[in-house]
């Protein structure tokens, strides 16, 4: 896709949402049910994800830790952003790599400590670009980039979330 195709695609949602707000309000859903073990199968698009704890938490290793997935989904994301306004701005990436990493203290999460946070108490989001873009288009491309990312918006400026039972 390149800047006109990218800009083609959207120019006709972008009208839509100006004229009706309300079109650009959706909800995302995800779903899980418990699997075997302390697991839980999350379905992700066609494809069944099988979630466990961490080995530093008790796990085997042999499920996705939910803590590498939120970071999964923070570089896919980022990824995504980052190549759409990339293409929107006519920078070329001949290559691109967005890596992330997150600190956290299994203390907070096992009940060890309870002065411990359970979560992450640092996540780092690193772009490596290889382009012959200059430094102010860079520095254009990775603040747009951080500005519409969904998940990284999400984490920097936390929605209010509920939990129910039913």
């Amino acid at each position: 896709m390149d800047e006109q195709d990218l800009k083609a695609a959207q120019a006709p949602l972008k009208a839509r949402y100006q004229t009706d707000p309300a079109a650009a309000r959706i909800t995302l859903r995800a779903g899980g049910s418990l699997g075997e073990g302390v697991r839980c199968k999350v379905k992700t698009g066609e494809a069944l994800a099988t979630a466990g704890l961490h080995p530093a938490t008790g796990g085997d290793g042999q499920s996705l830790c939910s803590g590498d997935m939120l970071l999964e989904a923070l570089v896919a994301c980022a990824g995504v952003t980052l190549n759409a306004v990339a293409t929107s701005m006519g920078i070329v990436l001949r290559d691109a790599r967005v890596d992330a990493e997150g600190e956290l203290d299994f203390r907070g999460t096992l009940g060890v400590a309870r002065d411990t946070p359970v979560g992450f108490q640092a996540i780092r989001l690193r772009f490596t670009l290889d382009t012959d873009a200059g430094d102010e288009q860079l520095d254009t491309l990775i603040k747009l980039t951080e500005r519409y990312c969904v998940v990284l918006q999400t984490l920097t400026a936390p929605p209010r979330i509920t939990a129910t039972r039913q």
